[in-house]
């Protein structure tokens, strides 16, 4: 190798060595690894701070969430309590204060109908069983022609033979319809009175409410005691008017009333104590020519 050469490579080795140098290639293998620790660390940092930063700012979203909750609840529960005292307070008024008008319903029952049957039974009311039975009672007096008046109408619907009660019943309706029209000028109607076993028969077969023929929660109707009076057409004040004057007359023990609702009726069974002098099966009291005038128009007219 020439002296030259030598020269060159010596050359090279320097530069070599001198851009290692600037490299740091030689650099202390501690050092470089504390640069990466180093910057690995503030890596992390920025990333913890970030994460702190998140947590805090959805912390208070939740808290202000849970505090507009807490909120919401309390004036829920406060509006709630304000409802139920005033709904307290309105039940206090209410009961010491009733509205005008409002009254319980006479609503009947199966025991009404076995008591009705019971005490009809004990003063010796036999059922009507067809019409030539029923002809022969109203021919010996013991029906009377529903005594119709400016206060007592009857529906044009019902057939004349069957415009027939007890005379008691009679006493009950010219009383009643009295002391109806007194206080509302207005006649009260009549939409059912007498019936016959037979008659009874055939309205079950059309009318899933009808009583039974026979038997211990018969119809009433049957025995000539009971009348229905339609609710149809009256006010609150006169069906509060009824109930309070029938519930007297019931509590009194001379008469049963159901109030009806599907047919819209007070059904009204009368008892021999509300009219004792009437009471007997012998001639009654003769009824008054506007009595007998609206029955006796129909038959002719029906040629009955």
């Amino acid at each position: 190798m020439s002296a030259l050469d030598s020269m060159c490579r010596t050359a090279i080795y320097v530069l070599l060595f001198a851009v290692l140098a600037a490299s740091g290639a030689f650099a202390a293998p501690g050092k470089a690894t504390d640069r990466v620790h180093h910057k690995a660390a503030a890596t992390r940092a920025r990333h913890a701070q970030r994460a702190h930063h998140t947590l805090t700012a959805r912390g208070k979203r939740q808290s202000t969430a849970t505090h507009l909750r807490v909120q919401d609840r309390a004036r829920g529960t406060h509006r709630r309590a304000h409802r139920r005292g005033l709904h307290a307070r309105r039940q206090e008024v209410s009961l010491r204060l009733p509205r005008a008008g409002m009254s319980t319903p006479l609503r009947g029952s199966l025991e009404s109908l076995e008591r009705q049957n019971t005490r009809l039974d004990a003063e010796g009311l036999e059922r009507i069983e067809d019409e030539a039975d029923l002809e022969d009672r109203i021919a010996h007096n013991q029906l009377v022609a529903v005594p119709v008046s400016n206060g007592l109408a009857v529906n044009p619907d019902l057939p004349a033979a069957h415009r027939y009660c007890r005379p008691w019943t009679a006493r009950f309706l010219a009383d009643l319809a009295q002391a109806h029209e007194a206080a509302f000028h207005r006649p009260l109607e009549v939409s059912s009175a007498v019936r016959t076993v037979e008659y009874q028969k055939h309205l079950m077969q059309i009318n899933g409410n009808a009583a039974p023929a026979e038997g211990d929660i018969a119809s009433p109707h049957l025995t000539g005691a009971t009348v229905d009076l339609a609710k149809k057409g009256l006010s609150r004040a006169e069906i509060a008017w009824m109930r309070e004057h029938l519930l007297e007359l019931q509590t009194a023990g001379k008469i049963d009333v159901e109030e009806e609702f599907r047919q819209a009726c007070f059904h009204i069974t009368v008892y021999k104590e509300y009219a004792p002098s009437l009471a007997g099966d012998g001639p009654a009291a003769p009824a008054t020519s506007q009595q007998n005038a609206a029955p006796a128009a129909v038959a002719n007219a029906q040629g009955l």
